[in-house]
């Protein structure tokens, strides 16, 4: 069993908190997720997101102009230094504040932050002009830490809101909630010159932005009023008439004065975010409402006016070429990418508003199924980490999803009392089963055929089988005690395994004419169950934090995996007690076998996944789901400080709530009786727990996923390695293996280059071997070695113009070790899927190209021939066909000939 697992992408959510910003070249959109980042690369259409973790939610981030260095911080003022194109960890510091805003200079020598009331400007000790990064303050001196302060400006009597870099790095806007902007330069000598409070507006001051020849300066305040500031001549002031042109100008005599005044006139909404692209001289303006409009400056032309919801817009961004503007709302989690000249979306995303409750991976391990609180099943393509479909006729809570083993249907439980059939190749709901009692489905099932599918609840103890074609419903399988669980089909002999809260376990034969079974005692509850994938054996998980085996044909157990050691439970926000002194959550609510039948993964209401051997009972790995503190059951020690008589501090709103950060008087918070899940988003909620809901192995074996409170966590192995050699011996060397290509020992040369696992040595030799020599090599492949190639062969397909040659060798691999790979299939899953991906696209492309020339085969096939012999063929490119060149004739026509009969 490899255990190599990674943490590998983020899905289920796009965007939280906090602002988006684009890359240096425009085309990626980096965007705050909790307090994770993801990164959306707009052009090749995928995703990835950064493995580090702060410990609370990212409120602000930012990236140097030219790319090399991001920075994050979180709501506490912690902050990551990465370097963004090798996506390293460089540095972590802590402000020590709340940062409401981060700005990179033009230059990348500096960045400045909004920290309460105060601006601070920190100087880079990187020389980021290469990435090489050297701790160099600029003049020779070394520093030790990657940014060191450089200068405090205050001034403001609010906190700051928002800032702006000049375009020459030598000045600074800054806004407050005193409704005031002020400009503050760099260097201490120009500071006198550049002391300015533009005062006037009656709301907060969202932005101020610089103009492209810096002679202008526009602020938008929050009741939708922009004006327009420009450095003049005081008017008071005489004007020398004997003042000569050449001498300088005096500044003292020039101050900023409005000289325009502009209103959005969209009340009630308010103002919510605002960015200025100084190149193209466009204002994006974001509102509460939803909507946000496009200004051309300074004539305030209104080019554009567009609503993404009904939900406040919370951060706008507009990348480098101004062609991309980027808008992310945290109410539903929303993020657009809109490109306002063709008036079209690059980019439209949106994460589940609720807690997901199931995952399913398709047959092909291409796309994974989400399932949620809010009634809405989502389709995410595990590739591109893109959503490609939404289901939302579900009018409750989805509880859980199921393909059918082709892949072109997917089957909902849901709470409305209801399972639905969906239809993926023309993505709408073709068939509804119900039951004749309304009742809420918990668990769902689909027979591999797809003939029949089933389905429990916790309201009764009967098991429903429906049929597919008809919508009827069959039977009732009656038996169980207590609520059901989980139900799941074996995917080989088609039995149906059931497990309830009665403390047994069922086996069920839907196709035989008697249906009573002898159930399997567990002695405990039993929380979830998973059959290998050739159904010989069934595990189990009870809330003792135990996984027990058992043999489904004699129905003994053959294992027993003590899981309540490995699992790391945190202490919850009410405990007056330590984490290790907690019992809540010991226990595994999902788990699923591995597709090989060696693993086992398995999580519950806690902050682990872990791994298990299931020859050896051993755990080989335990990943940790979040390290965001904010979620309940993440931390594991007692903060006594935060302890009273009547409870702790953080059950009073507005000490931990970074959400309602105007929020001025306190409230103790009262949730409402039974919403302990955490997903009410109103402010009764206390906190959401860390959970997982539900785990499962991808088809190829390489990857499995996991529904928590913090998304949808992809964890994959890493197959990058360049050498990784398997049974190495000294005398195995490249100059041996060259040495036996040329003695033409082909199949010893061949197992060499994939002992020694260099992809340019077996490629080498690969091509090296004569097509005749192909069948006797795949005939006499040793079988540990066979896995190994049937990869090359089918990673090497998809990209060689060989089509021939390799599908020789795709024939007799499966001539000759097909009836041992068709009784090991379990082993060649990852494999047999590459050489089909091949094959389905060769087949597909041939039947494309004959039909495109099908006329074209018939015109030639109606050329008569014997009129060509006697006629002189020019050519375009000047090649002539003599009547004298006898001998080529005879060769064309014996050539037609042949074809014509092999057309016949």
């Amino acid at each position: 069993m490899r255990s190599g697992f990674k943490f590998s992408n983020l899905l289920g959510q796009v965007y939280n908190r906090g602002n988006v910003v684009f890359s240096e070249d425009g085309t990626k959109l980096i965007s705050p997720v909790g307090n994770r980042v993801n990164v959306y690369d707009l052009i090749q259409s995928k995703s990835f997101t950064f493995e580090y973790e702060h410990r609370k939610p990212i409120s602000c981030l930012d990236i140097s102009d030219n790319g090399n260095l991001m920075l994050s911080v979180d709501v506490d003022g912690r902050a990551i230094l990465v370097n963004f194109k090798t996506k390293h960890e460089l540095h972590h510091f802590n402000f020590k504040e709340k940062i409401h805003k981060i700005k990179f200079s033009p230059c990348g020598k500096f960045f400045a932050i909004c920290a309460g009331r105060f601006l601070q400007i920190w100087r880079i000790s990187f020389n980021t002009s290469n990435d090489e990064y050297e701790l160099d303050s600029g003049d020779g001196i070394k520093e030790f830490q990657p940014f060191v302060k450089y200068r405090i400006h205050a001034g403001h009597s609010q906190d700051l809101i928002n800032l702006q870099w000049s375009k020459d790095s030598r000045f600074i806007l800054s806004t407050s909630k005193d409704l005031t902007t002020k400009i503050w330069s760099l260097t201490k000598e120009e500071q006198q010159l550049a002391s300015m409070t533009f005062s006037g507006h009656k709301d907060f001051v969202m932005g101020a932005f610089f103009s492209e020849d810096q002679e202008k300066i526009y602020t938008v305040s929050r009741d939708g009023a922009l004006f327009q500031w420009e450095f003049t001549k005081n008017s008071n002031l005489d004007e020398s008439d004997n003042e000569d042109e050449e001498e300088e100008i005096d500044f003292t005599k020039y101050s900023w004065r409005i000289t325009d005044k502009k209103y959005f006139y969209n009340r009630p909404a308010l103002v919510s975010s605002v960015t200025f692209h100084t190149e193209t001289n466009m204002l994006l303006v974001g509102f509460t409402s939803g909507e946000f409009r496009i200004y051309e400056m300074p004539y305030f032309n209104l080019i554009q006016k567009l609503s993404m919801g009904t939900n406040s817009v919370s951060t706008v961004s507009i990348n480098k070429t101004g062609e991309w503007l980027a808008l992310g709302s945290k109410k539903l989690g929303q993020l657009i990418v809109y490109e306002w000249q063709s008036e079209s979306y690059i980019l439209k995303q949106q994460g589940h508003f609720d807690i997901m409750n199931s995952l399913c991976y398709s047959p092909d391990g291409s796309k994974v199924v989400t399932a949620s609180d809010d009634g809405k099943i989502k389709i995410w393509d595990v590739n591109s980490g893109f959503c490609l479909a939404t289901f939302n006729e579900h009018q409750s809570s989805v509880t859980q999803i199921q393909f059918a083993q082709r892949g072109q249907v997917l089957y909902s439980a849901s709470l409305d009392g209801t399972v639905k059939a969906w239809d993926l190749l023309r993505y709408r709901n073709f068939r509804t089963f119900t039951s004749t009692e309304r009742l809420s489905f918990h668990c769902l099932a689909v027979d591999p055929s797809g003939e029949i599918v089933c389905a429990g609840s916790q309201d009764s103890y009967e098991i429903f089988v429906w049929n597919v074609q008809t919508g009827q419903l069959l039977d009732t399988l009656s038996g169980h005690t207590g609520p059901i669980s989980h139900l799941q089909f074996s995917k080989e002999n088609g039995v149906l395994a059931s497990a309830s809260w009665d403390k047994t376990i069922r086996i069920w034969s839907i196709f035989s004419r008697s249906q009573d079974v002898e159930p399997i005692e567990v002695f405990s509850d039993v929380t979830s169950l998973s059959i290998r994938f050739d159904g010989k054996h069934v595990a189990c998980s009870t809330i003792q934090g135990q996984i027990l085996i058992f043999d489904i044909e004699n129905a003994k157990q053959i294992g027993n995996i003590d899981g309540k050691k490995d699992i790391n439970v945190g202490r919850h926000i009410t405990d007056r007690f330590e984490s290790k002194n907690s019992d809540r959550g010991r226990f595994f609510k999902t788990i699923n076998y591995s597709f090989d039948g060696e693993g086992i993964v398995a999580a519950g209401d806690n902050n682990s996944i872990c791994l298990y051997d299931v020859k050896n009972e051993v755990l080989l790995k335990k990943f940790t789901v979040s390290n965001n503190i904010l979620l309940d059951g993440t931390q594991e020690l007692l903060n006594s400080s935060r302890m009273t008589e009547f409870g702790s501090l953080d059950l009073v709103e507005g000490a931990n709530n970074i959400d309602d950060e105007d929020e001025d008087d306190p409230v103790i918070k009262n949730a409402i009786p039974g919403s302990r899940r955490g997903a009410d988003m109103s402010s009764r909620s206390l906190k959401q727990e860390i959970r997982v809901t539900s785990v499962q192995f991808s088809p190829t074996a390489t990857q499995f996923a996991c529904a928590s409170t913090t998304g949808l966590l992809l964890y994959s192995i890493d197959d990058t390695a360049i050498f990784d050699p398997f049974d190495l011996d000294f005398d195995i060397t490249p100059m041996a293996i060259k040495e036996a290509i040329a003695d033409k020992e082909y199949l010893e040369a061949f197992i060499m280059s994939f002992r020694l696992n260099d992809f340019h040595l077996i490629n080498e030799v690969y091509e090296n071997i004569p097509i005749k020599e192909i069948s006797i090599i795949c005939k006499n492949i040793p079988i540990p070695y066979l896995n190994r190639i049937l990869k090359f062969v089918g990673e090497y397909s998809l990209e060689s113009a060989h089509l021939e040659f390799n599908l020789i060798w795709i024939k007799n691999l499966l001539s000759y070790h097909g009836k041992y790979i068709m009784n090991n299939k379990f082993k060649y899953a990852s494999e047999l899927r590459k050489l089909q991906k091949f094959l389905i696209r060769l087949g597909k492309e041939t039947t494309q190209l004959s039909k495109e020339n099908t006329f074209s085969y018939m015109v030639l096939k109606s050329i008569d021939i014997a009129n060509l012999e006697e006629e002189e063929v020019e050519f375009q490119n000047g090649f002539t066909l003599e009547d004298d060149d006898e001998e080529e004739n005879e060769e064309v026509d014996a050539l037609m000939d042949e074809d014509e009969s092999d057309g016949e």
